[in-house]
């Protein structure tokens, strides 16, 4: 059985990767297992000189990362060049983190006790196309860090992204330490059962991470699930508009709407409703798409028709409930799976706009009569994974951000992002668990105590 990939922007294939055998995945599970056991072995200083050459090889290798990103998923080639700058700055920053966070990790109690933190072994990880090197990046390397082996399925329609990634985690990490598999979703669940996995981390949708944890807790593995989201951003009565509006646009159209974390839903004080619409669209409405090895072009096509026809048929329901289409929203005659920057108005609970997640590029804007409103609609959602909250009023914005919003991360005045040094990871059907920051890192370890008398 073979997978065919396909360029977002053309149409045209691009190459075609055969399945591997029930013969070949034994031999890698076998193999990464066998790996684990001197890997966890290993002194951390010479672990974390693997993660600076991994750095190195792809910084070396970063305009042609960045092009076969675009190639496969659309992303704009300036974006791509900065998905592989931040995986290489993220490796830094984990190399010079890691031994602290360990170290918080370890400690004594007294009457000869000893609280300490061990790998957990094989690690598959089941990873996205939407950041093909970051997402993986992210997981991966704390956990290898860690004394574990990984080893991951990526997303068929980014397999070339993938080969060149293993490449770099074999010119730094020993052979078995990080390897690909190109398997069918049958065959993940033979992969959680095997009893040499002894963890598994998606990133994916809501209906995949209820499939993912149902067979990882038939078997009792470990799992983190980071999944969908539709992050909630909050403009209350004294937000300052033009920073709102700039940023809400900025962050609904990174990735051509195509991340978990991005804006997805924008809560506005009927104080300031027609104000922030009004910049939204001016905003939104200067926004193309084009080719994404263009320039010029503001972003690129969704990743797959599929992708696309399944956002339109959600506009077209939401406008069916009610909701007012003010841009876009029709699918352009042309190659490539393009859609254009598009806004719902009038969103309210219940039509698809509010309770599903646009993953591209459509704005859902909903108007609360007060601010109390607009933090209960934020928190009417199945989702909870990100969100943020526009006030000029810090503190006040802060304390609603800890004790009022339901989500893994809330940013003030400004859009929500990962970063190495802090956990990330949403509550609700979002997921479990946490990625990055000194909690996400040692996540696929047992603690385990230690006494002697």
């Amino acid at each position: 059985m073979s997978f065919t990939t396909i360029n977002p922007a053309t149409e045209a294939e691009i190459a075609k990767f055969e399945l591997q055998s029930p013969a070949v995945l034994e031999k890698i599970l076998q193999r990464s297992h066998e790996t684990f056991r001197f890997w966890r072995e290993s002194p951390l200083e010479a672990r974390l000189n693997s993660v600076l050459d991994f750095a190195a090889h792809m910084h070396e290798s970063r305009q042609a990362l960045a092009e076969m990103i675009t190639t496969e998923m659309g992303k704009p080639i300036k974006d791509a060049l900065g998905e592989i700058d931040k995986c290489v700055s993220s490796c830094k920053t984990i190399h010079k983190q890691f031994p602290i966070w360990m170290d918080q990790n370890i400690y004594s109690l007294p009457g000869g006790y000893t609280v300490t933190r061990q790998p957990l072994g094989v690690v598959f990880g089941i990873m996205p196309w939407n950041f093909p090197f970051w997402q993986v990046v992210r997981f991966a390397l704390p956990t290898i860090l860690c004394g574990n082996s990984a080893v991951m399925k990526h997303s068929p329609n980014t397999w070339g992204s993938a080969e060149l990634l293993e490449k770099m985690f074999n010119q730094a990490f020993p052979p078995g330490v990080y390897t690909n598999l190109r398997i069918d979703i049958e065959t993940s669940a033979q992969v959680i059962a095997d009893k040499r996995v002894h963890g598994v981390s998606l990133t994916g949708s809501r209906r995949a991470g209820m499939e993912v944890g149902k067979h990882a807790g038939e078997n009792l593995k470990k799992c983190v699930l980071e999944l969908g989201g539709s992050d909630a951003y909050v403009v209350l009565d004294d937000a300052d508009i033009d920073l709102a509006a700039q940023v809400c646009s900025t962050s609904r159209m990174l990735n051509a709407g195509q991340s978990c974390v991005s804006a997805k839903r924008f809560i506005v004080t009927k104080k300031n409703i027609t104000a922030f619409t009004e910049k939204m669209q001016a905003a939104l409405a200067q926004k193309h798409f084009g080719d994404p090895f263009d320039a010029k072009s503001d972003f690129g096509p969704l990743a797959r028709k599929d992708l696309r026809d399944q956002l339109h048929d959600q506009v077209k329901k939401s406008v069916a409930q009610g909701s007012k289409l003010t841009l876009g929203g029709e699918v352009p005659k042309q190659k490539g799976f393009f859609y254009p920057a598009s806004i719902l108005t009038g969103v309210m609970p219940g039509q698809v706009a509010f309770d599903e997640e646009l993953f591209g590029p459509v704005a859902a804007i909903i108007e609360a009569k007060d601010e109390p409103e607009a933090m209960k609609l934020a928190n009417l959602s199945r989702y909870g994974l990100g969100g943020a909250i526009f006030s000029k009023d810090v503190e006040r914005a802060k304390k609603l951000a800890t004790n009022e919003m339901e989500a893994g991360m809330v940013f003030i005045n400004d859009f929500v992002k990962s970063d190495a040094m802090f956990p990330f990871g949403g509550v609700k059907d979002s997921g479990l668990g946490r990625e990055l920051g000194r909690e996400g890192c040692f996540e696929f370890t047992y603690v385990k105590t230690v006494f002697a008398k």
